[in-house]
């Protein structure tokens, strides 16, 4: 089944890609009315999100928050189907970095970077960036159920020496790619919630208190990496500005946690200033009344 339904949806993916993008986003807006519209995808989990960050908002606010989000969200999906064949040159005109030297300057000191994100703005296109650094691209992320999906969104990633590697394998892979003296540059989307049961820290997010993850920070610290904070702005349609922000040189001068919370405050920034960019689609604070004691 899992190979039928590949041959099957391959095809109609692979033409998407290759539409120019004016109609490309002509079909954005078009499974943006089926989504927001009709099925109401998420709708009720989105505007519940909202109004607990943002208990000050009205109806109004919060409803053109949640259109802007789910054409944005729309525009996203069919951004990452265009990955299939866009060209370098264009993906470079349409996703650019404003400070590359604050990677460059870490590559000249011989030492790894963990590239911390969030669910913001664009983070499909991030790949791009390994056409201008020497590193090894690596993204931590979870598995496809489909196993030719699985391979086909690796097989894209790899077009620019990135390389996808599951949360299981991180550790193995890195300390092995360590050991071997090659540079690496590791991204690591890091805003979404874990298990409380697993979780070893828990602060503020946009005011209320939930569990943070803090794996992409104790790898840093295990590893010795430099860690770095990528920020992206959507200037227009289809085109994002990038910008790096190094939150640790050397990692393991800085208290547990710190690090994280370093982040976390970057990340309520650049929601703030345009919260429809944001993933609002996640439970991202479900777990808010379960606070352990001990981080009361």
């Amino acid at each position: 089944m899992q190979l039928l339904a590949y041959i099957l949806i391959y095809p109609f993916l692979w033409l998407i890609s290759i539409l120019p993008f004016r109609l490309l986003y002509a079909f954005s807006d078009f499974v943006f009315i089926i989504i927001f519209r009709v099925f109401k995808y998420r709708k009720k989990v989105v505007k519940q999100n909202l109004r607990l960050v943002y208990p000050e908002k009205s109806n109004e606010d919060i409803e053109e928050i949640t259109r802007k989000f789910y054409h944005h969200l729309c525009d996203m999906i069919f951004e990452s189907i265009k990955s299939m064949t866009i060209s370098e040159a264009e993906m470079k005109k349409r996703y650019v970095f404003t400070n590359l030297d604050v990677i460059h300057d870490i590559e000249a000191k011989n030492r790894s970077t963990i590239l911390m994100c969030a669910h913001y703005g664009s983070w499909e296109w991030i790949f791009i960036l390994q056409t201008y650094i020497k590193s090894r691209g690596n993204a931590v992320y979870k598995r496809l159920s489909n196993k030719y999906f699985d391979a086909l969104v690796k097989r894209i990633r790899a077009r620019y020496n990135s390389y996808l590697v599951t949360t299981k394998e991180t550790i193995p892979v890195l300390t092995e790619l360590k050991e071997k003296g090659i540079l690496t540059i590791n991204g690591f989307v890091s805003d979404q919630s874990p298990k409380p049961d697993k979780a070893h820290h828990w602060n503020e997010f946009m005011g209320i208190k939930v569990p943070i993850h803090t794996g992409a920070e104790m790898l840093a610290k295990k590893l010795d990496m430099s860690v770095v904070y990528f920020s992206v702005k959507r200037l227009k349609r289809g085109y994002y500005k990038t910008t790096f922000k190094t939150l640790a040189e050397y990692p393991n001068e800085y208290k547990n946690y710190e690090i994280t919370d370093q982040f976390l405050k970057l990340v309520e920034q650049q929601i703030h200033e345009a919260p429809e960019y944001y993933l609002w689609t996640h439970k991202r604070w479900k777990h808010r009344d379960k606070v352990p004691v001990e981080f009361l």
